[in-house]
């Protein structure tokens, strides 16, 4: 595996989605577990005052960036990330891989109702998918059954997709139970898959601007959200560049 690169508080792996997706059926291929964190500035900026995140993403075998700032601010940072591997992109490439190799998949997260549109949605575009399922809406002590039903299925890659941190606690606290090999937190990915939300035209997302598709979608709930975390991950960035040249002046000098 190639050396971390580090933005900030977070350390992410110099991969491709392809190279991303390799990684994770050789771990599954060789039954090997581990969890995969797809990172982004928001996921980042909340890592900052929230330990057990931070720890979550520590400890993942492999954490990419879901946010194009993160890849062009890489290159600020010392070596450059090479693309923007966005949850749900990486998502439905593990499941094109899954159906070719016949292993199964299960989701956790969303209603009931759009999950079923999105294992059909999953199984149109991926033949031969076996992919299993349940609704994100159950009670904390309802934790551990659903864990259990997620090993009973045999699934070897498991998809939770309950927003963060949630879903990272969820398979944190349930690795022992959980019985896949590698779990993934996947945040609305389900509710685009499923047609019930839009994702930004590509053009947006090269402009590192498809969090202002999200915010059209859901205003209350995300714009105080966003405005902080973009705020505080510019001026951390700003700063810590500012320091570095600070401190290579003063060696100079």
């Amino acid at each position: 595996m190639k050396q971390r690169i580090a933005i900030l508080n977070g350390r992410f792996d110099p991969l491709t989605i392809d190279e991303a997706v390799s990684a994770v059926f050789a771990a599954i291929n060789k039954r090997e577990r581990g969890w995969l964190c797809t990172v982004n500035v928001a996921t980042l900026m909340t890592m900052r005052h929230n330990p057990r995140l931070q720890d979550f993403v520590d400890h993942a075998s492999w954490v990419v960036a879901d946010g194009q700032p993160l890849v062009w601010c890489s290159r600020l940072f010392g070596t450059a990330l090479p693309e923007r591997v966005a949850g749900i992109d990486l998502l439905d490439a593990l499941c094109r891989r899954a159906a070719q190799e016949k292993k199964g998949v299960y989701l956790l997260g969303t209603t009931a109702h759009l999950l079923e549109r999105t294992r059909a949605n999953l199984r149109q575009r991926h033949p031969g998918l076996e992919v299993h399922g349940s609704s994100g809406y159950f009670a904390r002590e309802e934790w551990p059954a659903r864990a259990d039903a997620i090993r009973a299925s045999g699934a070897s890659l498991l998809c939770v997709g309950m927003g963060t941190p949630r879903q990272e606690f969820f398979i944190a606290e349930q690795w022992d139970r959980l019985g896949a090999a590698v779990a993934i937190g996947v945040g609305g990915s389900f509710d685009v898959i499923a047609g019930a939300r839009f994702r930004a035209h590509p053009w947006v997302a090269k402009l590192g601007l498809e969090w202002t598709a999200r915010l059209v979608q859901e205003p209350r709930r995300l714009f105080l959200r966003y405005l902080l975390t973009n705020t505080m991950f510019c001026v951390l960035v700003a700063r810590t560049l500012a320091m570095r040249m600070l401190g290579q002046t003063t060696t100079k000098s």
